[in-house]
């Protein structure tokens, strides 16, 4: 049996873990009610709706983990998209309470206790949170030729590669780290309103391409390409691209470089 000191210093113990608890401001037994807009294109009849799901919240729970316990223990019929886990494969990007971003990112703590979740809009609808961001990215890399131009007819794959100062190929790399998911397009207000706009993403690739040495195009090669209003002048300067992306790229400042240098090339 347990004298009167040891049973003291595990109560005491007992407290201090559950003191901690509430000044971390644990979420562990909380509910959270997630509201998913639900509808299959593919299945005949079927109809926008919205169905709520109720679970319990969980310390480091993402809205990811959220989603797989939902289809894995309520409902597998549930579909939506997720690859990489950690924020780099843009798979599970979604509308979060009306806001474009990823689930795999998004810890519920950081969200009330009702959850609203849709699909991404302006995208190819696959069913209920999944879309066709890749149909859509495949076609405005074709359409703006988004790989190094390097003007020559036969490429010598056994030549050294050509040097880069270590600053440009920052710049550079910070532009490559676009994961493609979707979210700056579904933000745009110039995408409501025009079908062909290349968003955000494809005139930061255009940046990207500017940048970049081994890229034998000029500014009157990129100026064909988005020097109209479905490219850099459609864009309205709203700049909600900015303010969702989920990779903190500069959006906002590489649009501005771009529009610039599209402008001169235009008075040319």
């Amino acid at each position: 049996m347990m004298d009167t000191r040891t049973q003291q210093v595990i109560d005491t113990s007992r407290l201090v873990r559950a003191t901690n608890g509430a000044a971390n401001g644990t979420n562990s037994h909380r509910r959270i009610r997630i509201s998913i807009l639900r509808f299959d294109p593919r299945k005949p009849g079927d109809v926008p709706r919205m169905q709520t799901y109720e679970l319990e919240d969980a310390d480091g729970m993402t809205l990811f983990i959220a989603l797989n316990e939902i289809r894995d223990k309520q409902d597998p019929s549930l579909q939506f998209d997720f690859v990489c886990r950690a924020g780099i494969c843009g798979s599970c990007a979604m509308l979060i309470d009306g806001r474009p971003g990823l689930a795999c990112r998004t810890l519920t703590k950081n969200l009330g206790a009702e959850i609203t979740l849709a699909p991404l809009p302006y995208f190819e609808l696959i069913g209920d949170l999944s879309v066709n961001t890749g149909k859509w990215m495949r076609a405005m890399s074709e359409r703006l030729q988004t790989w190094v131009h390097a003007g020559e007819r036969e490429i010598d794959l056994a030549r050294i590669e050509q040097r880069m100062d270590p600053d440009l190929a920052e710049k550079i790399y910070e532009l490559d780290r676009c994961i493609e998911c979707g979210c700056c397009v579904a933000a745009c207000g110039t995408a409501r309103m025009r079908e062909d706009f290349v968003g955000a993403v494809g005139l930061a690739k255009i940046a990207r391409f500017r940048l970049d040495p081994r890229d034998a195009r000029s500014d009157a090669d990129y100026y064909e390409l988005v020097g109209d209003d479905d490219g850099v002048f459609g864009c309205m300067s709203l700049l909600a691209c900015h303010d969702v992306c989920p990779k903190n790229l500069p959006l906002a400042t590489q649009i501005a470089f771009v529009r610039r240098a599209m402008v001169r090339q235009g008075f040319a």
